[in-house]
């Protein structure tokens, strides 16, 4: 099956996998098109010498890029934003073609990635001005904070949203100061080099913003020895792996790991708008999305009118390979994925779980494509009880009291992201605030979260260490530097003044400040 990509001009993959330097290995890999498992393209299979030589040259940039003056740089990224909303069309065929992801999921990455080019553009210099701080000495001494940039910063990206693990976290990183080297992953890396070529063309340094792509265990290892810091967004299992690495070299990450989210439809929920976010918290780019629901539990009181209706939103989902907007359901983005998919569904039926809905691959659409699934009597003993399924396959489960399901919700050694739906605003502060994760929306999915980028985002448990968004998503890629002068009135003991003169002195003195501070 061969997909029309008007939007994509002739050779623009081709001259995108040419655009990445590996002067030291002439292994390739090939990309596939997940729609029909044909490949697409090649790239170069990166030797840890060429990720070596692509830090070296982005530390060389660093030093011009980091001389720029704020404004400068909120301007080449204020024109980023621009070029992303204008070529939109063809980012999202090249993502679409690469991932197999729905088109309309696609372009929640456009809108992500735009919003966080304009967000940190006019808020950059807000949060990472000089900052005057109390001194010692009300007025003896003058303390300044200064934000100065880590340096070369490298980015650990997954396939499930190519674009904003790509670049969203890169787009702080720049604006601070840093240079940045990213390492995509194996299967979209074509997404990555298009918004490279787009920074480039909004006014970026060529060196400033480079990518190596490779395979994980050679590529990565390579990356987080040479560069100052590492944003990593994948498994838990992977992420640790990279934490440890990075703690041998004294080098801070940030991790945004797996989760296994939980959303709860208590029973004064609007059941049919429990559903519809339902249906996007649980089947959004089929499933495969850090943020999704794969536990789902309903109040006894309305559990079988949701489950009802839940089931027949499901069945009316549509799901094909299309480039189009009005398709649902994507494929999954490889074989591998297809196959983690298919066992642990295969496995929680084989011990008692029920597929209300789906279960099934649809070799017939595409070869990575699984059905929207709903089981029901899920029990401990299946493993996609504890572990991250990533596809589209939810559990629904009841519970009794408010009690109950937070006890559920928080029954997991994961906490990234959960939803509570009720019509009672201030039970659902109530009970969200309870929930160990780090984002919890009420009657939404994770839109309002993800969309709140002046909010951090990140995850509690073994869900990640670290925060995106608002300023803690930039001031991490900064070092913190004190500078204080002190005019006169020396902290130190005068020579001249016996030492026991001194603390008497002082003390009376740490009294008068507590005194001052409490307001007399």
């Amino acid at each position: 099956m061969t997909f029309q990509t008007s939007h994509i001009p002739p050779d623009t993959l081709d001259d995108l996998g040419r655009s990445v330097s590996a002067e030291e290995s002439d292994d390739s890999i090939s990309v596939e098109a997940p729609f029909t498992g044909e490949r697409i393209g090649d790239v170069p299979a990166c030797a840890p010498r060429d990720v070596t030589a692509g830090v070296s040259r982005a530390r060389t940039a660093q030093t011009e890029w980091s001389s720029w003056s704020m404004e400068r740089r909120a301007g080449v990224l204020s024109r980023f934003h621009d070029l992303v909303l204008d070529r939109q069309d063809e980012l999202l065929d090249v993502m679409v073609l690469e991932s197999g992801k729905a088109r309309r999921d696609g372009y929640e990455e456009i809108l992500d990635v735009a919003t966080n080019a304009r967000y940190y553009a006019a808020r950059a210099e807000e949060f990472l001005r000089p900052r005057r701080r109390d001194g010692a000495i009300p007025l003896a001494t003058k303390t300044m904070e200064y934000r100065t940039p880590v340096g070369v910063v490298g980015v650990i990206a997954p396939w499930n949203y190519p674009l904003t693990l790509a670049v969203s976290d890169a787009i702080p990183a720049l604006l601070a100061g840093n240079t940045v080297v990213l390492k995509p992953a194996e299967e979209t890396p074509f997404t990555a080099l298009l918004a490279a070529k787009l920074l480039r063309e909004a006014g970026l340094p060529e060196d400033a913003f480079r990518v190596v792509t490779g395979w994980g265990d050679e590529v990565g290892p390579a990356l987080i020895d040479a560069v100052d810091f590492v944003s990593f967004t994948g498994s838990t299992e992977t992420g640790r792996t990279v934490a440890e690495r990075a703690g041998k070299n004294l080098v801070k990450c940030s991790l945004e790991l797996g989760g296994k989210n939980p959303m709860l439809a208590l029973d004064d929920a609007d059941v049919s708008a429990a559903v519809e976010g339902a249906i996007r918290g649980c089947f959004t780019n089929a499933g495969q999305l850090c943020l999704s629901f794969e536990r789902l539990y309903v109040q006894d009181g309305v559990y079988n009118r949701f489950l009802s209706r839940f089931v027949e939103r499901t069945r009316e989902l549509s799901m094909e390979p299309s480039l189009d907007y009005d398709v649902e359901v994507g494929s999954l983005v490889s074989e591998r994925q297809f196959e983690k998919v298919r066992e642990h569904v295969n496995d929680a039926v084989s011990k008692g779980a029920t597929a209300v809905v789906g279960g099934n691959a649809r070799p017939d659409v595409g070869p990575y494509f699984f059905e929207p699934t709903i089981l029901t009597g899920v029990t401990e003993e299946m493993t996609l009880a504890r572990e991250e399924t990533f596809g589209p396959v939810v559990a629904v489960s009841r519970f009794s009291d408010d009690e109950n399901g937070i006890a559920l919700a928080n029954d997991s050694d994961r906490g990234l992201n959960a939803s509570v739906w009720t019509t009672d605003s201030d039970r659902g502060w109530e009970v969200a605030r309870r929930i160990d994760c780090g984002t919890v929306g009420i009657n939404d999915p994770y839109h309002a979260i993800w969309a709140s980028v002046d909010a951090p985002m990140g995850g509690m448990k073994d869900s990640g260490i670290g925060r995106r968004h608002g300023r803690e998503g930039i001031r991490k890629y900064t070092e913190s530097q004190t500078v204080a002068e002190q005019r006169f009135a020396s902290v130190a003991s005068p020579r001249q003044v016996p030492t026991k003169w001194y603390a008497r002195a002082m003390t009376s003195v740490m009294r008068l400040f507590k005194r001052i501070e409490e307001g007399w």
